[in-house]
C-alpha cells in the first residue's frame, strides 16, 4: 500500500482570524478558499508539501446535528479539547518567540516531555490545540 496524509480538518469560528493565523503567523499558503451557504472552508498548507494540508471548516455545518450538540461542539472547541494538529519544525525557540510576540493563546512553552519530544503549545482562534515539535 502507498497511503500518506493528504487533508486533515479544524473548525474555525472566524475564518479571518484562521487566516491571520494560519497564514500570516505560521506562514501557511492558502490553497483554496470555499464558501457556500454563508459559509467557509479554507485549505492551508505549509510551503513546499503541496500534498499536505488543513481544512479550516465550519464547526456545524453537517445538517444532521442539533442546535444542543451545535453548542457543545463551540463548548468543547473553546476549551481546545475538540480537534488539534502537531506541528513540527527545526527551531522551536525561534517558532515559539514568534507566535508568542503574535498574542497567540500559550498552552505551554517549549518543555523537554519525558516521552520523548520537546513541544511547545498554543491555542489557534477557534481554540483548536496546536502542538509543535522539535525535529531533531
Amino acid at each position: 500500500m502507498d497511503i500518506t496524509i493528504h487533508s486533515s480538518f479544524l473548525p474555525h469560528t472566524d475564518s479571518e482570524a484562521s487566516l491571520v493565523f494560519y497564514r500570516d503567523i505560521l506562514g501557511f499558503e492558502v490553497r483554496l478558499d470555499v464558501g457556500y451557504e454563508g459559509m467557509r472552508w479554507i485549505t492551508v498548507g505549509p510551503p513546499g508539501q503541496p500534498s499536505t494540508a488543513i481544512v479550516l471548516h465550519p464547526p456545524a455545518a453537517n445538517p444532521g446535528i442539533t442546535d444542543d450538540e451545535r453548542q457543545t461542539i463551540l463548548e468543547l472547541m473553546a476549551k481546545g479539547s475538540y480537534f488539534g494538529v502537531n506541528l513540527a519544525t527545526t527551531d522551536l525557540d525561534a517558532t515559539f518567540a514568534k507566535l508568542e510576540a503574535s498574542d497567540a493563546e500559550v498552552v505551554q512553552e517549549p518543555t523537554e516531555q519525558p516521552y520523548g519530544v520537546r513541544d511547545c503549545a498554543f491555542r489557534d482562534p477557534a481554540g483548536n490545540m496546536v502542538r509543535i515539535q522539535e525535529v531533531r
